[in-house]
């Protein structure tokens, strides 16, 4: 049967606001407004858990363009190490993740605690590809104690609404397209050797540090090119 807090993230991934705003309730301002980005790109989220098969983990989040296996750990300690069953959980994670080219993430929930009690870790794999390669780079590994043995800490996770931010922010897929459409151009010489390129960002910045649009910088370019 599924716990509380493994139903409390489901619910969460899968944008149901009543769930979203319970989780939130006692969240910062910045991490409610953070957390409830999934609402406009939400998850299809299965529960795993007495499937009989190691390594699917508890809950598996998709959607069209990433999917996860997560497996949720509860705990009232901020640190909880792998021995027996759980080691062989987490083994089983990797030897999935390896097998079908995912990203395992572990959700460590931590009782009594006030604000975002929600930390992500991922599961270290060698052959990502595409997204789950780039989001692998902003989601912690397991820390290791002295002897290279992984083992959760929760201090040292990624906060669940940054996660959140992290792979529903519009913001972050317009840096990404931007990224995209600045190559193109230079790779096909749309930026005349004369024109300083920094210049016109500068120019085609918001007061606030934010560029207006990626096309409007595109279209000044060509114009000034056609001089």
């Amino acid at each position: 049967m599924a716990s509380q807090y493994e139903r409390e993230l489901r619910q969460v991934l899968a944008g149901v606001p009543n769930g979203v705003e319970a989780v939130i309730r006692s969240c910062s301002e910045e991490e409610k407004g953070k957390m409830r980005l999934v609402a406009s790109r939400p998850f299809l989220v299965v529960r795993a858990a007495g499937s009989g098969m190691e390594g699917t983990g508890d809950l598996l989040a998709l959607r069209g363009d990433i999917c996860f296996p997560i497996e949720v750990k509860t705990t009232k300690a901020r640190k909880l190490y792998l021995s027996g069953r759980t080691m062989d959980q987490y083994l089983a994670m990797i030897n999935e993740g390896q097998r079908c080219n995912l990203m395992p993430l572990y959700a460590h929930r931590l009782k009594g605690v006030r604000g975002d009690s929600w930390m992500i870790f991922r599961v270290e794999t060698d052959n990502l590809n595409g997204r789950l390669r780039q989001l692998a780079k902003s989601i912690p590994p397991f820390p290791r104690n002295r002897n290279g043995t992984p083992y959760l800490n929760w201090e040292e996770g990624l906060p669940l609404h940054k996660f959140i931010a992290l792979v529903c922010s519009n913001a972050a897929q317009q840096s990404q397209t931007l990224h995209s459409l600045e190559v193109r151009a230079i790779r096909n010489e749309i930026i005349a050797p004369q024109f300083n390129y920094c210049d016109i960002i500068e120019e085609q910045t918001s007061p606030t540090g934010q560029i207006k649009s990626q096309i409007d910088v595109l279209a000044e370019l060509a114009r000034r090119r056609s001089r």
